[in-house]
């Protein structure tokens, strides 16, 4: 299995494609369309041709042809917004949805042995699984049989609970089995004990270790890194300060009086994280206590950029650039590495069998 080449569209940052490399696929050509999230992708892979456009303007055969043939994977998340609408039957022609039939012209233009789709959970289940039926018929017509799941991260050593569904394509008339689930689950402690215990404002962008790795996921996180990247604690303000005192590990706004209780549409607003726990899912507002449930188990503060990419599965290795927005749409968008190797290992697996065949 030398020649593992894939297609990465809607990449972002690249924690999907990133999963698939630490299983060893190469990206030859990627796709997205903002430019500081792009430039990151980049930082991170100097070999990779990224495309940086709205693949709505690129011209697919032009683009993509070329690599009919040589690619054995095409992977992607494409946005979703007009499946889930009440009421109505929505369809991948539905002008919320068109951007499914980028990813499906993609495919039908490289005929990969194998595709992965990546989403929110509610694709496979909106209209009483229509926009579900819809997609496997598009799908079999260009001659792949799908396995569409749901997966939580926590269940594949990601300290987080994070829930995506996944539609693995595979060219033929049989099915990719899913991963298994892990035993064990690794905890928020687990995966950032080890960083530096920062108060609001502190921190640099490149910094030293303060200690040894204190858990198996921090040596896997830590290999190959001698420094520190985009730990950077958020300065809170002096009332958002105060009411973080207040909050004891493991507590929430009920220890707030009245008058520090604000108004939020997130929940988990103004509570600390649990040490001992898996996180919820981390946001693209994850530095913010009022954002959710995003504050430093003992510290007075949100987490890191850095934290917050321990609790995602990106290794210290893998570095985050650009303004603190984009560095937190950045993690905060991208599918968990961790995860994404364990479907890759799914497809490996499944293409051993076929050899074996």
């Amino acid at each position: 299995m030398n020649d593992l080449k894939m297609i990465d569209l809607f990449a972002g940052v690249g924690g999907l494609s990133l999963g698939f490399e630490q299983a060893g696929f190469k990206v030859l050509i990627a796709n997205e369309y903002d430019t500081s999230i792009a430039e990151a992708y980049k930082k991170n892979r100097s070999n990779v041709n990224m495309v940086v456009d709205d693949i709505t303007k690129l011209p697919i055969h032009e683009t993509f042809g070329k690599y009919k043939g040589k690619i054995t994977l095409v992977v992607g998340g494409p946005p979703c917004q007009g499946y889930s609408q009440k009421g109505q039957r929505k369809t991948i022609n539905d002008p919320r949805n068109f951007l499914f039939k980028y990813f499906v012209e993609v495919v039908k233009e490289v005929q990969p042995l194998y595709f992965v789709m990546e989403n929110v959970p509610n694709l496979l289940t909106a209209e009483k699984g229509f926009f579900k039926q819809e997609l496997e018929k598009l799908f079999t017509e260009l001659g792949y049989t799908i396995n569409a799941q749901v997966l939580c991260a926590a269940d594949y050593g990601v300290p987080q609970n994070r829930q995506r569904a996944f539609i693995i394509g595979k060219r033929g008339d049989s099915q990719v089995e899913m991963p298994k689930k892990k035993e064990n689950r690794t905890t928020i402690w687990d995966a950032i004990s080890d960083l530096s215990y920062l108060a609001s404002g502190e921190g640099t962008e490149i910094s030293d270790y303060i200690k040894e790795p204190e858990s198996d996921y921090q040596k896997i996180m830590r290999n190959g890194s001698d420094k520190v990247y985009n730990h950077i604690a958020t300065n809170h303000s002096k009332i958002a300060l105060e009411r973080l005192a207040m909050i004891p590990p493991k507590g929430g706004k009920d220890y707030l009086p009245p008058e520090h209780i604000t108004k939020s549409i997130y929940s988990g607003t103004w509570e600390r994280m649990d040490a001992d726990d898996i996180s919820v899912t981390i946001t693209t507002r994850f530095d913010t206590p009022s954002s959710g449930k995003f504050t430093h188990p003992y510290l007075d503060r949100a987490i890191t950029v850095r934290e917050a990419a321990r609790i995602q599965s990106f290794p210290d290795t893998f570095h985050f650039y650009g303004t603190k927005t984009s560095q937190m749409k950045q993690v905060g968008n991208a599918v968990p590495p961790m995860l994404a190797k364990a479907v890759a290992d799914a497809i490996l697996k499944d293409m051993s069998k076929q050899i074996e065949k």
